[in-house]
């Protein structure tokens, strides 16, 4: 009874010490898959990837380029195609073999339309039947047609999402119907009017609202130092080359979509917009400690205190110190540091520390092409110097008993 009781304690500790995986990236799953390019495309066009990946359940119905070819044929515009696309997204698990060992043969699922709020009444629903012989069948609700067949498992990661090829396109008539392009989001406008006044001053000084501006439809995510930081730092900020101005306020910017739901599920490096066409990384790790997210850069932390906007494809924060990233600033413990004197534009920058995993491709988070060896590295030092720790102390617990 006591050597059960010990194993049963020591395999508990070890399931506690090893990380889990929980992260995937539906960009990253379909891009090496080359069949999927147009679809892949569109996901992140509509910024469904985004929606994909804060998900921690979802079946993803794919379409491949010759049926997504079809359906752009039809000239919807983009907000439509959100709504047509985002029918293929359930918002349940579904592998190869369940489907084929649905209840009674039949069952109704949700979608990403139907939780939208633009889907009336059932039409966010898909049909799903199994036809057997192998054969299952796809179909909106409201159209009750069974319209689409399965054709193979892309990739299954049990319980969290799956990827599906499917014939042909859901037709739906209320998911095609023409949806209304959202009124025109004015970046400096928008962070002046809710407590970001002075870093929007500099947004136009500089010249960066130019590329803010440019990554509002696609996706942008703003975080913006208070006025109050923003006087504070001016006299470092004076120092700098107009160049270097320029990108340390590209720095505050990143050009995809976040929610500050995705920010606290989804730590980790990411790249700006200072990244894009610099020899530099100029990227910062998200951290969260429960409910409060800051940003790091190795040069000073900063804490999300507020939420300006967050409406899909754009949100900002306010942040509480202005960041300073590596490639400008000398890395140090402490705030305080001074600005570094013209760095080389090819010497290698430090990197900021960012939470371990042992991501494989197919699940790996928003992060650079470039972190994943580090994030590998430490993933297995962390990982397997834990487990290793774990299984030693299993053995001694046993060898006194």
């Amino acid at each position: 009874m006591r050597v059960s009781t010990v194993l049963i304690s020591s395999l508990l500790l070890i399931s506690l010490l090893i990380p889990a995986t929980t992260a995937f990236n539906i960009t990253r799953i379909l891009k090496k898959r080359p069949e999927f390019s147009k679809f892949n495309e569109y996901l992140t066009k509509t910024h469904l990837a985004n929606e994909i990946n804060r998900r921690n359940t979802i079946t993803v119905l794919a379409l491949d380029n010759s049926a997504m070819s079809s359906l752009l044929a039809r000239g919807f515009s983009l907000y439509t195609l959100r709504n047509v696309l985002s029918l293929h997204v359930l918002t349940d698990y579904y592998s190869a073999k369940k489907l084929h060992q649905i209840t009674d043969g039949t069952t109704v699922t949700a979608s990403l339309f139907q939780s939208s709020g633009d889907a009336d009444g059932n039409s966010g629903y898909v049909n799903i039947t199994d036809l057997h012989k192998g054969k299952v069948g796809f179909g909106p609700v409201d159209s009750g047609d069974l319209n689409s067949y399965f054709v193979k498992s892309v990739l299954e990661m049990p319980y969290k999402i799956s990827v599906i090829q499917i014939s042909h396109v859901l037709d739906s008539e209320t998911a095609e119907a023409p949806t209304a392009e959202p009124t025109k989001i004015n970046v400096t406008s928008v962070l002046a009017d809710r407590g970001c006044k002075e870093f929007s001053h500099l947004l136009v000084s500089t010249g960066a609202d130019k590329t803010y501006q440019e990554n509002t439809e696609s996706g942008l995510t703003v975080f913006c130092p208070s006025d109050g930081a923003v006087k504070a730092f001016m006299p470092k900020f004076k120092k700098l080359t107009d160049a270097n101005k320029t990108s340390l306020i590209l720095y505050h910017a990143v050009a995809i979509y976040n929610s500050l739901g995705s920010l606290k599920s989804n730590n980790g490096i990411i790249n700006t917009l200072a990244t894009e066409g610099s020899k530099k990384k100029y990227e910062f790790t998200v951290q969260n400690d429960g409910e409060t997210v800051t940003i790091k850069t190795k040069v000073v932390t900063a804490e999300i205190t507020g939420t300006l906007v967050d409406q899909d494809p754009f949100s900002a924060f306010k942040l509480d110190k202005f960041l300073q990233p590596p490639e400008l600033f000398k890395p140090s413990a402490e705030a305080d540091d001074e600005p570094a004197s013209a760095p080389d534009a090819d010497a290698p920058s430090p990197e900021a520390d960012g939470p371990a995993s042992d991501y494989d491709d197919d699940v790996a988070d928003d992060t650079a092409e470039h972190k994943k060896k580090k994030k590998n590295a430490a993933g297995k030092i962390n990982g397997g110097g834990l487990l290793g720790f774990g299984v030693v102390l299993c053995y001694c617990m046993l060898a006194v008993l």
